[in-house]
């Protein structure tokens, strides 16, 4: 499980600098990405915004399963090429050039793909058709392959040849109904989803998502989507991390509407950016885990509470268990009283201490730098000044 700390913020003027109203709205917040494929960038990108990221790739994929066959294949489609070629994902077009570029046949690859007939199964495809010189002929709205396999069986298909690149799981039954239709199909199968590439980062997420130490969970594929599902199931976890899921302490965020399905199918509540895109949905975590944290204003600025730690304006706070839960117990109740009892019960550990209660006050004021923002109600507690 690969652990990404924010980066502190580029100075103003400095190289990369952006204004931190826009790059930090996610300081103190914490994201699980369980992608595999530009799981990366997807993490560089949250963290722009202030975010602390986990990265357990909830499948694995396969690539070139069968090489030589596929080259094979790809020879054949460019001396007789097929009448069209549907392109199921943007990640199996990519594989596809790759694999024909170690034969030297990727420029004619291309160049087929640019004079035949394409048809691309949501924008994915579609950005990796545009990436090889070519454009579809026709992109199914909600990236389905029965969308698919509407639109051809309306324009007509009985003697036409199809080639169709089979994503991780198959082809949904495509080639079957169109040769039930008359065509002739030639699957290919680039690559296939496998197995999690780090089975102990996908377990000690679990355990994480159990002891709540998420804010938002990012998906960018129906498969692993899937793949996640099983996992909670697996471990016994699903009903433990969807209660928070629904209560509004944890965020679930997909690319699109076809990788939120599984998590709809499971009662999860998911939400996903209109356009799947990945720049849309950084945005859309950031909008979702803003209005779930719980916030409050006080004379420092906006405080927001986040699962494992809290911001102040745009900046985190790097709290211990402790401070944060105490920060919690405040924010909840802004310009209320809290004994030190209360304090003392949210502490970690059974102190009866009420000393203890008074260093972790003197601590989350320190981290908060603003002292007037707690302030000492005699003989009865400390009260967080609401300023809103």
């Amino acid at each position: 499980m690969t652990n990404s700390a924010a980066p502190a913020a580029p100075e103003p003027g400095g190289h990369g600098f952006v204004d931190a109203a826009f790059t930090e709205v996610l300081a103190g917040a914490r994201v699980l990405i369980t992608a595999q494929r530009r799981a990366e960038d997807l993490a560089a990108a949250l963290k722009r915004r202030g975010a602390h990221t986990v990265i357990a790739s909830s499948m694995g994929v396969e690539h070139h399963i069968d090489e030589a066959g596929l080259l094979g294949r790809t020879r054949d489609l460019l001396d007789s090429p097929p009448d069209a070629v549907v392109v199921t994902t943007g990640i199996g077009l990519r594989a596809w050039l790759d694999a024909a570029d170690t034969a030297g046949l990727s420029e004619a690859l291309a160049q087929m793909l640019t004079t035949t007939c394409t048809i691309a199964r949501g924008p994915k495809a579609l950005g990796a058709l545009r990436g090889a010189g070519a454009e579809a002929a026709w992109v199914s709205p909600l990236a389905s392959s029965y969308e698919i396999l509407d639109h051809l069986l309306d324009a007509g298909v009985e003697g036409k040849h199809i080639v169709i690149q089979c994503h991780g799981a198959g082809d949904d039954g495509l080639s079957e109904a169109l040769c039930e239709a008359g065509a002739r199909v030639t699957p290919l199968t680039v690559y296939r989803w496998g197995p999690p590439p780090d089975p102990d980062a996908v377990t000690n997420s679990i355990d994480e998502l159990r002891a709540a130490r998420f804010d938002a969970v990012a998906f960018t594929s129906s498969p692993g989507s899937a793949a996640w599902v099983r996992s909670l199931s697996s471990a016994r976890a699903l009903e433990d991390v969807r209660e928070q899921n629904l209560a509004g302490r944890l965020v679930l965020a997909a690319v699109g509407q076809v990788a939120a399905k599984p998590l709809v199918d499971a009662g999860f509540d998911v939400g996903h950016p209109d356009r799947g895109r990945m720049g849309a949905l950084v945005r859309h975590i950031s909008a979702r885990v803003t209005e779930s944290a719980l916030t409050c204003t006080i004379p420092g600025g906006l405080l927001r509470v986040h699962a494992t730690d809290a911001a102040l304006g745009q900046r985190a706070l790097g709290l211990s268990p402790g401070g944060l839960a105490v920060a919690r117990l405040l924010a909840s109740r802004p310009g209320q009283t809290i004994s030190r009892e209360q304090i003392l019960h949210v502490l970690p550990g059974d102190s009866t201490d009420p000393h203890a209660a008074e260093v972790a006050i003197a601590r989350l004021r320190e981290a908060l730098a603003s002292p007037a923002s707690i302030r000492t109600v005699v003989r009865k507690g400390y009260r967080l000044i609401d300023a809103g």
